[in-house]
């Protein structure tokens, strides 16, 4: 069974910093893109930031230049560096991974981030 497991999120004042990490196990982790979504709470899940499998990167408009994501093949991790945090940053943040031949698909079970003086 694949599992991927977020950790890293919490309470942080407006402009402090956290990294998101997303551990994954059971799957070929170099094989898979890596993407991370958030959902607020009454709105629809939405992507924030992906890397694929060759370490390319694409981020939404609304984190570009305060969010970076990265991946280690050789830990099997994923992560996400956010700075200069907003309140509207405040939602669940979830790992999904993808299978970049097969297309399968895998998501954690969230890691909560509240932005908040």
């Amino acid at each position: 069974q694949v599992q991927l497991v977020e950790s890293g999120g919490g309470l942080v004042q407006p402009g402090g910093s956290l990294r998101l990490s997303c551990a994954a196990s059971r799957l070929f982790f170099s094989m898979y893109h890596m993407n991370w979504y958030r959902q607020a709470p009454g709105k629809q899940r939405e992507l924030v930031a992906a890397i694929g499998t060759s370490s390319l990167t694409n981020y939404a408009d609304s984190v570009k230049g305060r969010f970076t994501i990265s991946r280690d093949n050789a830990k099997n991790t994923a992560y996400l560096q956010m700075n200069s945090l907003k309140a509207e940053d405040t939602a669940v943040y979830y790992c999904n991974a993808i299978n970049a031949r097969t297309g399968d698909d895998y998501w954690g079970q969230g890691t909560q981030v509240t932005v908040s003086s």
